[in-house]
């Protein structure tokens, strides 16, 4: 019998970092397959991960939900034809719905050869109020929908800034276990444990729940489509007043191709009574690039600083890539608002880049990398 595990979290929240340290701390004798959905054109994070041994499947598609009940559930049977490992970890987009998720391995009806094992979140401790207030419906979600949420730089906060962020978690889930020590303090093993440590009956009720959005979406989607003719899901933006950062999302979906949709019309609403499903690519945008050019880290260092401070390229809320560097050696970066990192990693076939945001300036970013 497989275990799935899903880990999902939304954009830049550490789900990558936390995968390498459960892979490294407590599941060194399994055989471990990850299965990632990345958002956007270029498929990055295979390559953070291709140096544990993990098989890496990813699935690059700029709809998150067709891309989780349609090529998900395929390649989801071929991994456990091909591999029979004894545990896939699913790796959603960040910007992906976990109900979806949990409903696409449900659907599955393969009950006889896996068992969904864990559900869980990594969260921001830092961003929980700001991400809660301006993507509401996209984060809440996976809140709601995890059995365990895993605060992520939890040292990197006020005592009194991780009450709040728990409160809100416990105010969307008030059955969530919820992991808050530092994850330098604490071994791989005991995440995992406090994981699984969740009960058949709060799956099966998960499940149930996401059965339920899933068929309200439906029904929703079905009355839309008598209604004028079009579908739900694709006439919708939202925009989101929010006393720190004020975001409105025109969906310019740019990648080097482009998928352009003319939205006219913004969609105003209350999140607490939010009954519209909005598709991921209709609030955020991404784009990515491969290039060969090579960068001194001084040139990346300053780039990542203008991209995590200004507006000037969009709202950025995630960038990562590996790049490589000119003394010889590759640069792996990672990005989220206010701070970036950027470290030594294995040479790639290519540079990569990728951006996710709302709002973002291809023409700008392009000129930034000089790509």
């Amino acid at each position: 019998m497989t275990k799935v595990d899903i880990i999902s979290g939304f954009l830049g929240a550490g789900k990558t970092t936390l995968i390498s340290k459960l892979l490294k701390e407590a599941l060194k004798g399994e055989q471990v397959v990850l299965i990632e959905n990345e958002f956007g054109e270029i498929g990055i994070d295979g390559g953070f991960l291709k140096d544990s041994g993990v098989e890496i499947r990813e699935m690059n598609s700029g709809c998150i939900c067709c891309s989780l009940v349609g090529d998900f559930g395929t390649s989801l049977k071929e991994v456990v034809d091909k591999y029979h490992p004894d545990r896939i970890i699913i790796e959603p987009s960040g910007v992906g719905k976990l109900s979806d998720v949990i409903k696409a391995v449900k659907d599955l009806h393969i009950e006889n050869e896996i068992v969904l094992n864990s559900a869980s979140t990594v969260a921001d401790a830092s961003k929980v109020k700001v991400y809660m207030k301006n993507f509401g419906e996209f984060f809440n979600n996976q809140i709601e929908h995890a059995g365990t949420v895993i605060l992520s730089r939890t040292q990197n906060v006020s005592e009194e800034k991780l009450k709040t962020a728990i409160e809100l978690i416990k105010s969307v889930n008030p059955n969530a276990h919820i992991i808050t020590t530092p994850w330098d303090d604490i071994d791989g093993t005991k995440i995992l444990g406090a994981m699984e440590n969740v009960t058949n009956l709060e799956l099966d009720m998960l499940a149930e729940a996401a059965q339920k959005a899933y068929e309200e979406h439906e029904k929703e989607h079905h009355h839309h489509h008598h209604e004028d003719g079009e579908c739900c899901c694709c006439g919708e933006h939202h925009d989101d007043d929010d006393d720190e950062h004020e975001h409105h999302h025109d969906h310019d979906h740019e990648h080097e191709h482009h998928h352009d949709h003319d939205h006219e019309h913004e969609h105003h609403h209350d999140h607490e009574h939010d009954h519209h499903h909005h598709h991921a690519d209709d609030v955020f945008t991404s784009w990515g690039t491969e290039t060969p050019k090579k960068y001194d880290k001084a040139e990346l260092d300053s780039i990542l600083k203008k991209l995590s401070e200004s507006e000037d390229y969009g709202k950025v809320l995630r960038s990562k890539g590996m790049l490589p560097c000119t003394d010889g050696t590759w640069m792996y970066f990672d990005l989220v608002p206010e701070e970036y990192e950027i470290r030594e990693g294995s040479a790639d076939f290519t540079g990569r880049i990728c951006v996710i945001g709302s709002e973002l300036k291809e023409d700008a970013l392009k000129e930034l990398f000089e790509v």
